[in-house]
């Protein structure tokens, strides 16, 4: 099956790395179903996309299961089967200390980065597992926040060493059904959600860090400058996972993930 004739679903696809990822399967021949919660933000993407009826927005809040469902099953109607998932939406609480968190910050965290990321996966087992040919290909947007984890961020480090788990369980529990299931873990991606990361980053040692040292090369220039940039395809979970601290555009992590074999 061609990419023209591949469907897929990019979840916080109004900004930021999920823009670019919508954007670049359209502009390789896909239809993309672009979900997030912001209205103007989906069809803003859609019109600068002019991928015309390949091209659907769909309000969804990925915290809420009927949201979820919902967005699942107008992408059934619109285009009658799904073979890649780009689990993407995600926040991040305030940087503060651990102790002065409140309970709503908290629970919105993990409400989004994984329990939307449970509801989405869930729905997608189900219409793939359906579907004929059966099957498809889920890549959850992770972090190196799940491998490193940076003072004043327990919400978002902890969800994201969940998603790896739940990735992890999910590419075994979708053996059966020809479902490959990944993570993506990048570093910093630049985006208007990192915006304040450029002006430095706490460290685990207390150093203020620059993210990238303001290198945003291409990966071939930022490898002659010696800044880690590493791809590697992990075995079963039919990768992709990438795993660096330099700063990566997110036109790149589309171009990686719409390369995925």
């Amino acid at each position: 099956m061609g990419a023209q004739n591949m469907i897929a679903i990019v979840t916080g696809a109004g900004s930021g790395i999920g823009k670019s990822v919508a954007l670049t399967l359209l502009k390789n021949g896909y239809s993309v179903a672009l979900a997030g919660r912001r209205k103007d933000a989906l069809e803003q993407a859609v019109k600068d996309s002019g991928a015309g009826a390949r091209a659907l927005a769909v309000p969804t809040d990925v915290s809420d299961p009927l949201s979820v469902k919902a967005l699942f099953a107008k992408t059934k109607q619109a285009f009658g089967r799904l073979d890649l998932l780009f689990n993407n939406a995600g926040v991040s609480a305030p940087g503060v200390p651990l102790e002065d968190l409140t309970v709503e910050q908290w629970r919105n965290v993990v409400d989004i980065n994984l329990s939307g990321m449970f509801f989405c996966m869930q729905e997608a087992f189900r219409m793939m597992k359906d579907q004929n040919p059966r099957g498809g290909r889920i890549i959850n947007n992770g972090s190196i926040s799940a491998h490193a984890p940076r003072p004043n961020s327990a919400p978002y480090t902890s969800t994201k060493h969940a998603v790896t788990g739940l990735t992890k369980c999910a590419s075994l529990d979708g053996r059966k059904y020809d479902i490959a299931v990944g993570q993506i873990d990048i570093g910093n991606a630049a985006t208007d959600m990192t915006e304040r990361m450029t002006n430095g980053v706490p460290q685990a040692d207390g150093r203020l860090q620059f993210a990238g040292n303001g290198f945003t090369g291409s990966p071939s220039q930022r490898q002659k400058s010696g800044q880690p940039y590493k791809a590697t395809f992990d075995g079963r979970f039919e990768g992709p996972q990438y795993k660096g601290t330099g700063q990566l555009g997110a036109q790149e992590c589309a171009l990686a993930i719409s390369r995925a074999p």
